[in-house]
């Protein structure tokens, strides 16, 4: 009973970082809508043009901020989970050798090329399931996250494969939304230090933490964003810069590295209209990626070839810039191909 209680009370709390983040946008809405743009600014002309630009942004930010919470997980397909009886005969073995084994037959028409240390398929213990490349489990989630970055407060969500579009969007919204108040209300926050200003009090202290708030929020994203945005011409997630992934030939922290344009695609799309809204673009399934290193159909294009997965798990396909075969050289990369 006091067990569930104290998990029901966590699951509580962990959406305050949300609610915090909602009240500060409530605030900024009103010191900056009601108290600068009505109140305080003059020119009629100014009031519009001001307003005109803020909205649009602040539904964007809105928009994407929403989709990065309320975006669920994307789950381990079921044939990458093991059968009761294949778990009973794992735990049964007592020698590592023989549980590499195990996992590595249970794995053999796995789509996987990542490995642990000592060379097995990754394995969940907790999930019970072979872990597809670039799925870790998460501990505040409960769950395996298919290519997982980071578990995020702010959002009280795992950022992964399915939300990661979003989220960068989020990052860069929320930048634009900071850098734009800050701007527009830098000529307002010098005349807070006039003794003349005709700015009533309150509305001063308002235009006054406005600026602070959106200044010092706006340092802190842009490292984020900027950071984010290096993982994503890499193709790397934020675990993977701090433990390269280990492929056959050993870790590699670019070994999802496939140019910075297809990089970029993966993420986001190849559809330039949808590039900047918060709709799901995404390619792939979210359980097989190319890499440098590997080899066969299952990795020819972007997206999962039939002989990989079952067809109700490839969700989207999209079309790379570059098509390089064994011996070409990707755009930002000198190694070619290995064979």
């Amino acid at each position: 009973m006091a067990p569930s209680f104290i998990r029901q009370c966590c699951q509580v709390l962990r959406w305050l970082p949300v609610v915090f983040i909602a009240a500060v946008v409530v605030w900024s809405y009103y010191a900056y809508v009601v108290q600068m743009c009505i109140f305080t600014v003059d020119s009629v002309l100014e009031k519009v043009l001001y307003l005109l630009f803020y909205h649009p942004l602040l539904i964007l930010f809105n928009w994407s901020y929403i989709q990065t919470i309320f975006t669920p997980n994307g789950k381990v397909p079921k044939n990458f989970y093991l059968s009761q009886q294949e778990v009973e005969a794992l735990d049964a073995e007592l020698r590592e050798d023989n549980q590499r084994a195990l996992l590595t037959h249970y794995a053999k028409n796995l789509p996987i090329q990542c490995k642990t240390i000592s060379g097995a398929p990754r394995y969940c213990e907790k999930c019970k399931c072979i872990k597809p490349d670039r799925c870790h489990h998460c501990s505040v989630c409960s769950v395996c996250v298919l290519k997982m970055d980071h578990h995020c407060p702010w959002v009280n969500n795992c950022v992964g494969f399915s939300n990661y579009k979003f989220f960068i969007l989020f990052l860069g919204y929320s930048l634009l939304y900071c850098l734009y108040i800050a701007a527009t209300s830098l000529q307002y926050f010098i005349e807070f230090w006039t003794v003349n200003s005709n700015t009533p009090t309150a509305g001063r202290f308002h235009i006054l933490f406005l600026f602070f708030v959106s200044v010092m929020f706006g340092c802190s994203l842009i490292s984020l964003f900027c950071y984010h945005i290096f993982l994503i011409l890499r193709n790397r997630t934020t675990l993977e810069a701090f433990r390269a992934p280990i492929f056959q030939t050993g870790p590699d922290k670019d070994g999802f590295n496939i140019g910075k344009m297809n990089n970029f695609i993966q993420v986001f799309g190849d559809n330039k209209y949808k590039v900047a809204l918060p709709i799901y673009t995404s390619c792939g399934d979210g359980v097989s990626y190319r890499s440098r290193t590997s080899t066969g159909s299952c990795y020819q294009t972007m997206g999962t070839s039939a002989g990989c997965l079952p067809s109700h798990l490839r969700e989207s396909e999209c079309t790379l810039v570059i098509e390089p075969n064994n011996g070409d050289y990707y755009d930002d990369d000198p190694r070619p191909l290995t064979s």
